[in-house]
């Protein structure tokens, strides 16, 4: 069985956040003209693979600024949670796999409610 560790609330929250804030981002990022500058559309079949680009407008000074705060707030996240006091009472060895549960713990949550059993479904 998989040790369990008894994450402080705070950093769960953190950890929460981050998960969040990253899928923000994401989206974010994906909505947005794939250059920040305008800059005229491209085809370059001379590499190993083709790469076209369309025309891109920009991104606008608010899209920026909404980039640049999710961002800010996504290192604010990840150095609040890997630099938090619990990580001082993990032992070393086992701080890898308490990260990764960190990590995983909102996927192991679900799969309890979902199926009343801990560890990972196999399909």
């Amino acid at each position: 069985m998989a040790t369990t560790y008894d994450f402080p609330s705070d950093l769960l929250a953190g950890q929460e956040e981050l998960h969040q804030v990253r899928a923000e981002l994401l989206a974010l990022l994906k909505r947005l003209p794939w250059s920040v500058e305008p800059l005229d559309g491209f085809s370059d079949d001379h590499g190993w693979r083709k790469v076209e680009r369309p025309a891109s407008p920009g991104w606008t000074a608010d899209e920026q600024a909404e980039v640049e705060k999710l961002r800010e707030r996504e290192r604010e996240l990840a150095v609040f949670v890997t630099c938090h006091r619990f990580w001082a009472e993990v032992a070393a060895a086992e701080k890898v796999d308490a990260r990764m549960t960190l990590k995983h713990v909102r996927e192991t949550e679900t799969h309890v409610r979902e199926t009343g059993t801990e560890g990972h479904s196999t399909p």
